[in-house]
């Protein structure tokens, strides 16, 4: 693979008795919110088996910007260790400048941190992240007492955030819209849990809240609770009793099921069998939901639900694809709760046997790039006929053609399409480095899997 381009190559048989075993990094989700709430946290926590990527590397040099103590050792698998010493929320350089490059956990997350701890920080970001919307968390912040100054266009980066230096100061109520994000939501979640008094947040606007109940999950582990309910009005809202506050821990971060996704998408494709280590029925992720969409189109995942008879609960996952790949199609999905996905299921969605339509994605446009353009560009450059809507797409069956795919600069249209080339010749993955933001190693692993799957080496 060169840095420029990455040319799929179809396997020319599979081994349907074979096996896959494959190891995947650990979760971003889980490693982005592990890391601010180990560094909120009175003490010395070990996050172990972090995601090593682009992003997890802003956030961590963040972090270190900001004072903190950061350690950062190797890890068996294709992760790392890393050893933080919190300070409750304090930082203890003030004035500090950051950069959260193209991270939107980070700096969403950042951003609600700093405001909650007092001092003048400056942050940063890529043009990629300069485009990504952050008034909702703003205007939230500015609510609660903090101010945020956007440098050069209103309601995104970079900004300079004066924090609210007396958290007695801070409301116990909050309102929060996240019809473009639900980090905004995520982000005020873990800063709300540094205040130590009963607070509550209401929910407004439309958007899927497997992330923000990961979010609450993790919360409660580090040792505050919350809860999610709802007002008499009928709106969601998250509760903090003000008991508690987030204590140090060493925390396994759990294998990456958005990346995970994409060899369970292999299998159903070429009819093949795969597991990911460590993937169960009990991963914390939304994107686990993905699976119950390749069910649809014909595939078998042992161990994803209780059969009532498997003594060994936390069994990996296996997916198996139908005979020949030959997926069934003619259904529609609301990806609203799974939407990274929705680029995977794009993908894979030509070889089913009748129209495939996802719901829910308008967000998506305002990701690393506009998703489901690239989803249409993409997909009409390979010869599919497809239908755009303001929230999704239908995806009609076809014969695909060779093409390069522009990624746009989005890690997970590559990951996504060079599924697409397994059963097309000629599909070149245009910019394939950009995986870096979050699975560098993705097309080796992709390489090694089809090696298992065909008993040959690629």
């Amino acid at each position: 693979m060169s840095e420029q381009i990455y040319e799929v190559v179809c396997p020319e048989k599979m081994n349907g008795s074979v096996l896959a075993r494959v190891q995947v990094p650990g979760s971003k989700s889980i490693t982005n919110r592990a890391l601010l709430l180990a560094a909120m946290a009175e003490g010395e926590s070990t996050i172990r088996g972090c995601l090593t990527s682009d992003d997890a590397e802003y956030f961590l040099k963040c972090l270190g910007d900001l004072g903190l103590s950061v350690k950062k050792t190797a890890s068996a698998g294709l992760g790392s260790d890393v050893t933080i010493k919190g300070l409750g929320g304090r930082i203890p350089n003030g004035n500090a400048e950051i950069y959260v490059g193209s991270a939107g956990t980070a700096a969403r997350f950042l951003v609600a941190m700093l405001a909650f701890s007092g001092g003048v920080c400056t942050v940063r970001s890529s043009l990629q992240m300069q485009k990504r919307p952050m008034q909702p968390l703003i205007e939230v912040l500015e609510n609660a007492g903090a101010k945020v100054v956007c440098m050069e266009e209103k309601g995104h980066f970079p900004m300079r955030v004066t924090g609210v230096a007396d958290k007695s100061r801070i409301p116990d109520h909050f309102t929060v819209n996240i019809d473009q994000s639900s980090q905004f939501l995520s982000a005020l979640l873990i800063a709300v849990g540094t205040l130590g008094k009963s607070a509550g947040i209401s929910v407004t606007g439309s958007h899927g809240l497997r992330y923000v109940d990961l979010t609450a999950e993790m919360i409660r582990r580090f040792g505050v609770p919350v809860e999610k309910g709802q007002t008499l009005d009928g709106q969601i809202e998250y509760r903090f009793s003000g008991e508690g506050s987030y204590r140090p821990l060493v925390y396994e971060v759990e294998p990456d099921m958005s990346a995970a996704a994409y060899f369970y998408a292999m299998a159903a494709l070429l009819g093949a069998k795969v597991a990911v280590r460590g993937v169960n029925r009990f991963t914390m992720q939304g994107d686990l939901a993905f699976l119950r969409v390749l069910v649809r189109m014909g595939a078998v995942a042992a161990g994803l639900e209780d059969d009532g008879e498997s003594t060994d609960v936390c069994r990996d996952i296996v997916v198996t694809g139908p005979a020949g790949g030959k997926l069934k199609g003619g259904f529609s999905v609301d990806m609203s709760a799974f939407s990274d996905q929705a680029l995977t299921l794009a993908a894979i969605a030509p070889f089913a046997d009748a129209p495939v339509t996802i719901t829910g994605i308008g967000h998506i446009r305002l990701q690393e790039c506009d998703r489901i353009r690239a989803i249409v560009q993409n997909l009409s450059a390979l010869g599919i006929s497809v239908r755009e809507m303001p929230d999704g797409v239908t995806i009609y069956p076809g014969t695909p053609k060779g093409c390069e795919i522009e990624t746009y600069e989005d890690h997970r249209v590559a990951m996504s399409f060079a599924l697409t080339g397994l059963r097309t010749p000629g599909v070149r993955i245009l910019n394939p480095s950009c995986c870096k933001k979050t699975f560098a190693q993705y097309f080796d692993v992709f390489e090694q899997t089809l090696g298992q799957l065909s008993g040959k080496s690629l």
